[in-house]
Parts: structure tokens; sequence; C-alpha cells
């Protein structure tokens, strides 16, 4: 019996372990992404489905869904950092501006909640969505007129985020997968390499 309940005792406090903090997806440094948000835009993402015609989409379902979604939001909070790092910053007018001219090009209010089903966007991350892609492109443009060519970006943004990854530390709950460090990015458990691991500190 001892040892029964000293093996669920263990089992528990891996459990517990295996995040920072109670409750949260994934940390970024001190700050918390939790599942609620998490589980909020997994929630409007399938809700969203109901009422648009998905037989042509490839559409993320399951654990897929879930990793993908904390992706969004681990990456959104990586890009805020390394831009505010490099004093760069969007504003509420860019944002609405680059809102209207996306909406624009999906053909109109009408279709849009058709697009961000197959972009795998919740309509309450719409914004922030704006805003990381906004992020990105002003690095971007950051990097090409410090001299690097146009195109070595992709892998410039994505070792600036790495490195803020790292020096930051980043933990992922273990029930959305595992991070790898190397690559700044969510990978599912099963397939992690001996480089992966939950936390990086």
């Amino acid at each position: 019996m001892k040892k029964t309940l000293a093996a669920a005792t263990l089992v528990i406090a891996i459990a517990l372990t295996g995040c920072a903090q109670v409750g949260a997806a994934a940390t970024v440094g001190d700050m918390k992404i939790t599942q609620a948000s998490v589980q909020a835009s997994i929630d409007s993402i399938l809700a969203a489905r109901v009422g648009v015609d998905t037989s042509k989409m490839q559409l993320q379902t399951g654990e897929e869904l879930n990793r993908g979604q904390l992706r969004f939001h681990l990456l959104t909070e990586l890009l805020r950092a390394a831009a505010s790092s490099l004093k760069i910053s969007v504003t509420k007018a860019e944002i609405d501006t680059r809102r209207q001219s996306i909406i624009g090009q999906v053909g109109g209010v009408e279709l849009l909640p058709a697009a961000l089903v197959g972009a795998g966007i919740a309509r309450d991350d719409f914004d922030t969505y704006i805003e990381a892609i906004t992020l990105s492109d002003k690095i971007s443009q950051g990097l090409i007129a410090s001299g690097v060519a146009q195109a070595d970006i992709g892998a410039a943004v994505q070792k600036l985020v790495v490195a803020k990854a790292k020096k930051l530390g980043v933990t992922v709950n273990p029930r959305y997968g595992a991070w790898d460090a190397t690559i700044a990015d969510i990978v599912a458990s099963d397939s992690a390499s001996p480089a992966v691991s939950p936390a990086t500190k």
C-alpha cells in the first residue's frame, strides 16, 4: 500500500513539474500563457467551422490544433520580446489599417470568417495575428536595412527569435508537446529529438 501511494505521489509530482506554473500552457520568462487562453482560441476556431464550408480545407484537429494554437500565442510573445529589444512596436492605427487591407484581400467582411477558418485563426485573435505579422515585417525591414540579404531574412528572423527564447527561458506544458530550443518551436512529444526538452532556461 505504501509503495502504491509513493508511486502515485511520484506521478503527481512529475505531472505538476511538467510546467513551470499550474494552469500554464507555456511560460516565456515571467509571462504565463494560460491553458484557458489557448482553449478559448481552440473553442472559437471550432465554433467558427460550423458555419463554413470546410470540405476543401486542410484543417488542424486534435493534438495538432492544440499545439498550433499554443504555437501562435507563444511565438507572438517571442516576436513581441524580440521587437521590444529592437525598439520596434506596432500601433493600433497600423493594426486597423492592415486589418482593412486583409479584409479587402479576402473579398470583404462577409468572406472573412471563412478566411480565418482556413488560416486557423480565431476571430478574437485576428488583431493579435496582425500585430505579429506586422512586427515580423518590421524586424525584417530592419534586418534588410542593416545589410542582411533578402534571401536570408527568414533565417535571420528565426535566429533572433531562437536567441530571445533562450535568453528568456521557455517552458511548455507536456500536454501540448515539447519545446525544441534549436528552432524555437513546439513539436509533437513522440517526434522529439534528444535536443528537445519541455523547458529551456
